[in-house]
């Protein structure tokens, strides 16, 4: 039933979506484990400095408040990739067949992982982490 929905969702309207996460059940060893995640403060914390990394980068320009608000003049300037980096997005863009807009997509939400691990350039490590956000296609075998 899920695969018909998702089937019936057009690929232009995903592309809007920016993150997709599929999120497994929690296994009982894990749920009774004494090992913790990272605290909710620490993630705060380094969720305010990316926001203010990207609040410095925009400088007050009007309508940029966030790497979401980036067109493509800005992805262009802002989203500067290690070569790296720019490898995988060009194998990824050819091997997934993606569009102009999941592209920028990827640019943009590279850069934001790229803030929260407080790097100045996007490395390879944060453009495969945004593209495994990307939709996964269903088999509708």
């Amino acid at each position: 039933m899920i695969a018909r929905y998702q089937a019936r969702l057009s690929g232009p309207l995903l592309d809007r979506i920016d993150l997709h996460v599929d999120v497994p059940r929690v296994e009982h060893d894990k749920l009774m484990s004494d090992e913790r995640a990272e605290s909710s403060a620490s993630i705060r914390a380094r969720v305010e400095r990316a926001r203010e990394r990207q609040r410095q980068r925009f400088g007050g320009r009007p309508g940029l408040y966030a790497n979401a608000d980036m067109g493509v003049s800005d992805i262009q300037n802002m989203c500067v990739l290690s070569p790296e980096a720019r490898q995988l997005v060009e194998i990824s863009v050819k091997r997934m067949q993606l569009s102009a807009r999941a592209y920028h997509r990827i640019l943009k939400l590279s850069r934001t992982i790229a803030d929260l691990g407080d790097s100045q350039r996007i490395e390879m490590q944060h453009v495969a982490e945004a593209i495994q956000y990307r939709p996964r296609p269903q088999n509708m075998g």
